[in-house]
């Protein structure tokens, strides 16, 4: 079946049911070293994992581990240029649940990054990044323990799928005349618009069902969550774009008030059934005028919608929802994007699953690592329907390969990732609490040791596993 890797001969294979994983107690898992330092990376991570799965199940469940290539490794192994195997795809594909440490960017053969490939052919479309964080870690943030979010970004669409022309080529220069000489002037709205003709140019799709989609795991995923944690924000520059980023929050909207009606509220539904429990005579305008200030203002037509809206919410589901009903609910609400970049660090606490498109999910989940500690200790997941691969979120540092230095944190708590979402919650939990009570104490890789006060010796990156290990039994 393959060319050159062999799959272990035990194990079984995971399969998949509805969108979830249906998970044998010996799954084979395909793992990817990495470029650069996942040479010291991966190595310490799946001695932690075993160790908490062995500790955990006392031999009742295991991970087969099946090696395939990706990245620089698989150019030695399959010839210059091939990033990217079929073996490797193969395998991916057969097994379902996959993990990576750091991969680099291919120079030539035609791949503009291995993890959009990955995300892109296995139609892997929610990119799952938990940021929380670890008593002890160092952060520059005075509160950094208030953030505690779990960012999906979409991975398949907007600009990252890769639909692009450059300045001055002949396709590029062809599309931006007939955009400025017929589209643009055919489309009112854009008036005498025109774009430069020196432009580079590119395409943003966000489609209804990529949107949808990616809520609904959103709100799948908050309904696992404690109550007080039981928030979807749906993150986007709809004020700009008001029919890409403005209809994912739209598209949103609508699944969380059909699909998920009996389960959800949105934050403007709260607010006019708030009125109408703390007055129960309160008119149609009364309440429309506290749920938009700037009601008085507005056209007599502009006004009509609004108390319409809250005659239709009323209707629909006060009876559901209503006499404090709603407080139990899936809490649903949106923020403007370049606002949400504020909110986490002055408001932190305020959110919990923050739901966005594929630009503004890379530079939020950043964003938020860096609160909490850093991508040294910021996990991910890309998962679909069929397919789920985990992996580490930053470089490969390949200045530092081999030195056993660097902090494996972010692929440890990716391989976390993988087991909660195989169902192996207490193997997942051992880890994190090993890795929590390691921090606290000091045992720390050098990233994390410089920034100590007191200072405190740094470990070695396999040292850090062992450590992390060692406290599973606290």
């Amino acid at each position: 079946m393959y060319e050159k890797i062999v799959a272990p001969t035990t194990g079984s294979k995971i399969t998949f049911k509805d969108g979830l994983p249906i998970v044998p107690n010996d799954p084979i898992v395909p793992f990817i070293r990495g470029d650069g330092t996942g040479v010291d990376l991966w190595p310490a991570s799946q001695k932690v994992i075993d160790a908490a799965v062995e500790m955990a199940y006392g031999g009742q469940r295991k991970i087969n581990w099946f090696k395939i290539y990706v990245g620089d490794e698989a150019c030695d192994v399959y010839g210059t240029y091939q990033y990217l195997p079929q073996d490797s795809l193969d395998a991916i594909k057969e097994y379902g649940v996959a993990i990576k440490g750091p991969l680099t960017t291919p120079i030539g053969g035609g791949i503009r990054s291995l993890n959009v490939a990955l995300r892109q052919i296995f139609d892997l479309y929610a990119c799952v990044r938990p940021c929380k964080y670890y008593a002890g870690t160092p952060s520059l943030h005075k509160t950094p323990e208030l953030l505690d979010v779990i960012i999906y970004r979409e991975n398949t669409e907007d600009i990252y799928l890769g639909i692009e022309w450059a300045k001055g080529s002949e396709i590029g220069k062809k599309l931006i005349e007939f955009l400025n000489n017929e589209l643009i002037p055919a489309t009112p709205e854009h008036g005498k618009k025109q774009i430069r003709l020196d432009s580079g140019i590119g395409i943003k799709p966000i489609s209804k069902t990529g949107s949808q989609r990616l809520v609904r795991r959103a709100i799948t995923h908050a309904l696992r969550l404690p109550k007080d944690k039981q928030q979807v924000t749906l993150v986007h520059k709809g004020n700009i774009m008001k029919y890409t980023e403005g209809a994912f929050r739209d598209w949103g909207y609508e699944l969380a008030t059909t699909e998920f009606r009996e389960l959800c509220v949105t934050e403007r539904e709260s607010w006019i059934l708030g009125n109408k429990e703390k007055n129960p005579d309160i008119t149609l305008e009364d309440n429309a005028r506290q749920i938009d200030p700037g009601y008085d203002a507005l056209t007599p037509e502009k006004q009509a919608k609004i108390r319409q809206e809250v005659a239709d919410v009323l209707f629909a589901i006060w009876e559901s929802h209503g006499s404090g009903q709603w407080k139990e609910k899936i809490m649903v609400n949106d923020r403007i994007a370049d606002s949400i970049f504020q909110q986490i660090q002055t408001r932190p606490a305020e959110y919990s699953i923050l739901a966005t498109m594929n630009l503004n999910g890379d530079y939020l989940s950043d964003a938020a690592a860096a609160i909490v500690g850093g991508l040294g200790m910021g996990p991910g997941a890309n998962i679909g329907d069929e397919c789920a691969v985990f992996e580490a979120t930053h470089g490969t540092a390949p200045k530092h390969a081999g030195l056993d230095k660097v902090n494996p944190g972010s692929l440890i708590l990716s391989g976390v990732m993988m087991l909660e979402y195989m169902g192996w919650q207490e193997a997942a939990d051992l880890i994190k609490k090993g890795l929590g009570a390691a921090i606290s104490n000091g045992e720390v890789t050098y990233d994390l040791a410089r920034l100590m006060e007191p200072p405190v010796p740094e470990l070695k990156c396999s040292e850090f596993a062992e450590a992390i290990i060692k406290h599973f039994a606290d």
